[in-house]
């Protein structure tokens, strides 16, 4: 740790020392950089037209939006405000836009730099591990002067993208049009699914001298919306032979339908349930799979984003420009998750008492049950995310030479404090069916009593035993858990930067050296409720019971009795908990501790990663032709620290004592050159070519020791800290035709030939398990670099102005993704649609913004390839313009109320379909 600061003092000091140096000289005047970095825009075409200039004006090929068009677009963070960009896609799992891909890549393989600079960013969800992806959720576009994606890298920007990289840049005070300007806005956000709605608000200062040479630009804004996602869903899936045998790998496992439990009242085994005809379809459609559970899912969610932003600007002198800009984010995502469900896929309690079956096609569509498990979850989560970025830039820009230095650190916290989980079981008899699946994803049909109306007759597992009132003559059940998972993700960078100017065709020549150290951890711990009959096996009447709303599964149909239920007060039952009502006399309150449990331990882990950095830059023109050619030398260097198991004196699973840390290191270098062409046809016509060397690392998460365990179905995940890096030869074609004002008729061709491909994999491992107290068999998942991939495929764009304020933009991407082991690709849309006509006069606007992606493959979980089908979504965007200081907007998001559908290898197979509702926000904006 010591040498990690070492060196980056010295990189800071090195920075702060040029800084001096280029305060002290005196060279010509020049800020035409400046100049070209400026920003006016008055509405959507001008914005539009300022959007075309940047790109036909690039050596790169990139897309670029300005400040107007991210307050134009029906938004809420940054986002969703680019999917309009032609090969950027957005998944939607809560209906809203957090992770961005471009050209048919992993999120993961993609950067987004704020002003040129890594951003610390945390995820809010308890079962996100932290990745290399950027959480967009926390970014309120209000603070965006602009927004371009580098879809071909240059090597004075970082490394770590093969599908692109995003920079998103804030205003500059001494930009600003007017010597001081305020404005604000005040707006009312309403979702009509949770039919509830939040003001929302923001205020922006800027001021700068007369002198021009100084100025600030702060602001505030809040963000507070309810969520709420209705959906239906499955908890993996299990085969025939499961229903059949019990957990697969474990001899002689009671609770299926050739190993019925004990009937004690007799002292003989059940007789078997599934006879004849029943008994006979399974074994002959052994290797069948139905979904392991079907649930009815309430999800609730409030999320409060309050974002402060500070930029200072001082330029003393014409050469010198001092820049200084701080980011504060302050968000807590606190959700509720009740789950109402048949478990027909438990071992002990449903597979046994399956009476009639149905297999099409591979698929068990259909299953009655008789006596068999059902549950009720509540999931009450803390969540909050953090993030502070601090950075100060000084360039000296002369007419022969500049010098710049760059120095900053961000940090960001986030994951759950704290989750507090209870569990209420009832029996009941039911019939499953998912014969209708997709367009029915699932119904669930009571025979008899349905338990999903009657609060009490769920109840928390008592356990069993012979008396309850003494410690040692009871088993006790259990009720649920308590779990803590909070990450934190932190980086501090410096940068050195030189040029050259030369009156011929190379014209620049620039180099430079950076230095970054990153630290990412996450941290798990939690304790088991062990509850006992009679003092914690509380019935779910208890919570304020009440019956869901009456649109609950709007939009869903053929769901039979998963739309007739309750809900409770999940805070009331966090209480309840968390106070230890629920102990018996002779227990205490348990503590929550990273070593109570193996998984806990797995979860708990640290990378911390230094990276250094140069290059070197030759921009040119000549004739027509104009472009950059450069060389990235890349060095990095990985520590995997974790905690393993080292007591071997001791039966499994590992006693709290019993750990001690480990570490795993990896040092790489990679050599990185590319090169951009542009070649100006005619003033209207421009070719460009790229070519480059790229690489991406891989996400944390998939470096550390992490390892989760599902007992039941015998499946688990894992971490890999032996990963290699991708690397991928990129190759970029496009052809560009301004063939009017604010318009472009583009093609654009692209390649990425990937090597060291991360892909999960699945294999058998031995692992202690709890549930049975035998070490056993699971199929694990883990990341492998699995080999070679290809991405390759087209897009093309049209944007023009038609007539009487009228104007089109539309694209078109086609990207194929394959891999040579045959695994899908991540995040891969074959087929991506963007629509968005779009109207303007002096005092009204209006834009219709359409997108459609195809299915494409999340992750592979519990063994199942997880795919989402594809998703449209539809945006409207309505403004009035008082006079230039005063509008009024409404944003319509969401218009289709869209299923985010995910399913396990095939459509009939549901993971889980999700509807968040319409959102509506009307917005009154002020600036004077």
């Amino acid at each position: 740790m010591k040498y990690r600061t070492s060196m980056l003092s010295a990189a800071i000091a090195v920075c702060l020392g040029v800084s001096a140096q280029a305060q002290a000289q005196d060279a010509a005047a020049s800020d035409q950089a400046t100049e070209l970095d400026r920003v006016v825009v008055t509405g959507i075409r001008a914005s539009l037209q300022q959007a075309l200039d940047t790109k036909r004006n690039a050596d790169a090929i990139v897309d670029v939006i300005t400040a107007e068009d991210v307050g134009k677009f029906p938004s809420t963070n940054v986002a969703e405000a680019i999917t309009m960009i032609p090969g950027v896609t957005i998944d939607r799992l809560f209906g809203q836009g957090e992770r961005v891909s471009i050209l048919g890549t992993d999120p993961a393989l993609n950067r987004t730099l704020l002003n040129g600079q890594s951003v610390a960013s945390a995820d809010w969800f308890i079962l996100d591990h932290p990745s290399r992806t950027f959480n967009y959720s926390l970014l309120a576009p209000q603070i965006v002067g602009k927004v371009t994606v580098y879809k071909s890298p240059e090597a004075y920007i970082d490394e770590g993208s093969i599908g692109g990289t995003v920079i998103v840049e804030t205003r500059k005070p001494l930009d600003l049009d007017e010597d001081f300007v305020v404005g604000g806005q005040l707006g009312y956000l309403y979702n009509d699914r949770d039919e509830d709605g939040k003001p929302q608000g923001s205020l922006m200062l800027g001021w700068k001298n007369q002198a021009d040479n100084f100025g600030l630009i702060v602001s505030a804004q809040r963000l507070d919306e309810v969520i709420r996602r209705d959906g239906i869903e499955a908890y993996g899936s299990v085969t025939a032979r499961h229903y059949r045998d019990g957990d697969p790998g474990v001899a002689g496992a009671n609770g299926s339908v050739n190993n019925p439990p004990m009937n004690w009242a007799i002292g003989e085994p059940f007789d078997p349930f599934c006879q004849g005809a029943c008994a006979e379809t399974l074994e002959n459609n052994l290797d069948a799979r139905g979904p392991n559970s079907l649930s009815a899912s309430f999800f609730e969610q409030e999320r409060k984003r309050d974002s402060y932003s500070l930029a200072l600007q001082f330029r003393p002198r014409e050469e010198l420009d001092i820049e200084f800009n701080a980011l504060r984010i302050d968000a807590s995502y606190d959700n509720i998750n009740q789950s109402m469900f048949a478990f027909m896929g438990n071992a002990y309690n449903s597979l046994m008492r399956l009476t009639d079956v149905t297999i099409e096609e591979g698929i068990i569509t259909r299953g009655t049950f008789e006596g068999a498990l059902s549950v009720f979850d509540v999931q009450n989560r803390k969540s909050t995310v953090e993030t502070d970025s601090y950075d100060l830039k000084a360039r000296w820009d002369g007419e022969r030479w500049f010098a710049s230095a760059h120095v900053g650190t961000t940090e960001a916290t986030g994951g759950t404090g704290q989750q507090v989980f209870g569990e209420f079981l009832n029996w009941g008899n039911y019939t499953y069916d998912i014969s209708g699946a997709p367009s029915q994803p699932g119904s669930l049909t009571y025979h008899g009593a349905n338990p999903f109306t009657d609060p009490s007759a769920f109840r928390m597992d008592g356990g069993w035993g012979a008396d309850p009132s003494g410690p040692t003559t009871w088993n006790p059940g259990w009720g649920g858990n308590i779990v803590f998972k909070p990450t934190r993700d932190e980086e501090t960078y410096g940068q050195v930067d030189f040029g050259l100017k030369f009156d011929a065709p190379v014209y620049l020549l620039r180099f430079g050296a950076k230095r970054r150290e990153h630290e990412t951890e996450q941290r798990m711990g939690g304790v088991s409720l062990a509850s006992v009959v009679g003092y914690g096996d509380a019935t779910a009447d208890m919570f304020n019971p009440q019956p869901v709303p009456g649109n609950y599964l709007s939009g869903f149909s053929g769901y039979g009795d998963l739309g007739n239920r309750f809900t409770i007060d999940g805070w009331a039952l966090a209480d309840y908990i968390l106070s230890g009502e629920w102990l018996a006399p002779w227990q205490t309150m348990p503590e929550p501790n990273t070593f109570n449990d193996p998984s806990f331990a797995a979860n708990t882990w640290r990378i911390l990663e230094d990276i250094n950095a140069a290059y070197v830059q030759a921009d040119f023109s000549w004739n027509g032709l104009r472009g950059n050619v450069g060389l990235r030398y890349v060095q990095t260097e990985t520590e995997s620290h974790s905690w393993q198991c080292i007591r071997t004196d001791a039966p499994p699973p590992c006693p709290a004592d019993g750990y001690a840390p480990a570490m795993v290191g990896k040092k790489y270098n990679d050599v990185l050159p590319n090169v951009n062409l542009a070649y100006d046809l005619a003033d209207d016509k421009v070719l460009r070519f790229s070519a480059a060397k790229v690489i991406a690392r891989p996400n944390y998460s998939d470096m550390s020791s992490y390892l989760w365990l599902g007992d039941q179905t015998l499946t688990g995940g894992g971490g890999n800290p032996e990963l290699d890096p991708y690397e991928s030869t990129n190759l970029d074609l496009s052809a560009e035709w301004y063939f009017a004002e604010d318009a472009i008729l583009a093609g654009s061709l692209f390649y990425k030939d990937v090597d060291n491909y991360i892909l999960t994999t699945t294999r058998p491992e031995q692992h202690f398990n709890q549930s049975q107290n035998a070490v056993t068999t699971y199929q694990v998942g883990r990341p492998d670099n699995a080999g070679t991939a290809k991405i390759q495929g087209f897009a093309l764009a049209w944007q023009q102005q038609i007539a009487g304020g009228f104007g089109l933009v539309a694209n078109y991407t086609y990207a194929d993704a394959e891999s040579s082991s045959g695994d899908p690709m991540p995040y891969n849309s074959k087929n991506q649609l963007n629509i968005s006509p779009y109207f303007e006069n002096e005092r009204f606007s209006a834009r219709l913004s359409a997108s459609w992606r195809s299915e494409y493959f999340t992750n592979v979980d519990r063994g199942d390839n997880l795919w989402v089908r594809p998703y449209t979504s539809m945006d409207l965007s309505l403004g009035y313009r008082f006079n230039d200081g005063v509008s009024l907007n409404f944003d319509a998001m969401n218009l289709l109320d869209e299923a985010y559908h995910s399913y396990a290898d095939t459509e009939r197979l549901t993971r889980g379909v999700y509807r968040s509702g319409r959102r509506f926000l009307t917005t009154l904006r002020v600036q004077f």
